[in-house]
C-alpha cells in the first residue's frame, strides 16, 4: 500500500479568518498522533500535564502544559496523547498571509510579521505569557465575531514582544518541499516512533523508504542536518527523560525501555544530551516541584 504524506486540509471557521478547535478527554484530536503538515500557521496550547513535542527535527519533552507556535509546512506531530482529569487542548490555526497587505500600511502589525516569520522554526512559550494567552484562547468561543478577531490579532502582538520564548529549531528547518522525499521522511519517523524501544539496524530502516544505506545516511542527514544515529538516540533519551519524570521506574528499566542495550551507552548518551546523568536529572525534576 502506498504511504501517503500527510497534509492536512484545513478550513477556517464560518465568519472567521482563523479555525479555533477545543479538546478534551471527551472530544480528543483524532489526529493528534500523525506526523503531518499545513500551510496554516498553528497557535497550541496545553494547559497542563506533560507530553512529547516533535517539531521540525526538534525533540523535547513539555511539563506543566504547553504553549507553541508551529510555523507554515512545519512538520509535526500532536502533542497530547492521553488527555488527563481536567487537561485540555486548544488549537488555533490561520493562514500566513491573513494580514497580507496588512503588514505593508499598519505598523503596529510588524511584530506580527517577525513572529510569523520565526515561527517557520517552531517557538515555545514560558512565564505567565502561557497562562495568559491559554485564557484568552479558551474565552474565543464566547466572543462575538468582531471582538474574536480583535482578541486574535492582540494574542498574536503579545506573543511578539513576549520575551519568554525559545526557538525550537534553532538551527533552521528547511521543509521538504518534494512530495516524495516528504513521504520518506514521514515514513522514516513513523519507523523510529513505532520501533524506537528495539535494534534498528541501518539496513532495515533505508529498506522501508527503498534506498541503499549509503543514500539513505546522505538523505538524513541533508533533511535533518543530523546522523539517523544521532537522531534516533536522541529520540530515545527524549523517552528517558518522560520515564523518569512521569514513572518510578529504577534507572536500568529506564534504559531498556528506552532501547539502549547497555548502561554505559545509555549514560553517555543522556549525559551527552540532556548534561545531567539520569538519577541527577530526576532529582531536578523533584527540586523543581519543592521550589
Amino acid at each position: 500500500m502506498e504511504l501517503k504524506a500527510d497534509y492536512e486540509a484545513i478550513s477556517p471557521d464560518l465568519g472567521h479568518s482563523y479555525k479555533c478547535a477545543f479538546f478534551d478527554a471527551n472530544t480528543p484530536n483524532q489526529k493528534k498522533l500523525r506526523w503531518h503538515y499545513h500551510p496554516e500557521v498553528e497557535l497550541v496550547y496545553i494547559n497542563s500535564g506533560v507530553g512529547k513535542r516533535q517539531v521540525g527535527t526538534h525533540l523535547s519533552n513539555y511539563k506543566d502544559g504547553d504553549l507553541i507556535l508551529i510555523g507554515s509546512y512545519l512538520p509535526h506531530t500532536g502533542f497530547t496523547k492521553v488527555f488527563d482529569e481536567g487537561q485540555k487542548e486548544i488549537v488555533i490555526q490561520f493562514k500566513p498571509d491573513v494580514f497580507e497587505g496588512a503588514f505593508k500600511n499598519f505598523v503596529e502589525l510588524k511584530m506580527i510579521n517577525q513572529l510569523l516569520e520565526l515561527s517557520n522554526k517552531g517557538i515555545v512559550f514560558s512565564g505567565p505569557i502561557k497562562e495568559d494567552i491559554g485564557l484568552r484562547m479558551e474565552g474565543l468561543k464566547y466572543e462575538s465575531q468582531i471582538d474574536g478577531f480583535l482578541t486574535f490579532v492582540k494574542i498574536l502582538h503579545d506573543l511578539a514582544l513576549s520575551k519568554d520564548k525559545e526557538v525550537l529549531n534553532a538551527a533552521g528547518y528547511a521543509f521538504i518541499s518534494s512530495p516524495i522525499e516528504n513521504k520518506r521522511l514521514k515514513s522514516i519517523f513513523n519507523f523510529i516512533r513505532d520501533n524506537f524501544m528495539e535494534p534498528i539496524a541501518l539496513k532495515d530502516i533505508s529498506a522501508e523508504v527503498f534506498m541503499t544505506p549509503q543514500s539513505f545516511c546522505r538523505f538524513f542527514k541533508k533533511s535533518t542536518d543530523k546522523t539517523f544515529t544521532a537522531f534516533l538516540n536522541e529520540y530515545r533519551i527524549n523517552h528517558a527523560t518522560k520515564l523518569l519524570s512521569e514513572t518510578d521506574l529504577d534507572v536500568k528499566s529506564i534504559c531498556y525501555k528506552s532501547g539502549f542495550n547497555n548502561l554505559s551507552n545509555f549514560f553517555r548518551n543522556f549525559r551527552k544530551t540532556t548534561n545531567y546523568t539520569p538519577n541527577a536529572y530526576r532529582e531536578s525534576l523533584f527540586e523543581d516541584v519543592i521550589d
